[in-house]
């Protein structure tokens, strides 16, 4: 859409009352609902509530150990890819964020 640079610009008041028009048609010509986003696998159960005891829980995490093209990052300690090392000292090694 192409503009207009050399039209004369509407003062702040004459765009909010256009657009205060422009809602209130907008508004009266069609029922709003609300729609809610929900995933089927959320349920309260996955919730904790601050203070719970949760010494009977379980971990069901699996953890992988570091791969052989990774190297952990000896100032964030993430687990970063190889080709993320900026560089290496005394054998310890730091990613491209830490050193940016």
């Amino acid at each position: 859409m192409a503009t207009d640079y050399d039209a004369p610009r509407k003062t702040d008041d004459e765009a909010s009352a256009e657009s205060l028009e422009a809602l209130q048609a907008s508004r009266s010509g069609s029922a709003q609902t609300a729609v809610i986003d929900v995933d089927e696998t959320d349920t309260a159960e996955g919730i904790d509530l601050p203070g719970a005891d949760l010494s009977g829980e379980e971990l069901t995490v699996i953890v992988v150990p570091e791969q052989s093209d990774e190297f952990t990052c000896s100032s964030c300690f993430l687990v970063r890819h190889r080709s993320q090392v900026a560089r290496e000292k005394n054998g310890l090694k730091y990613c491209i964020e830490c050193e940016g």
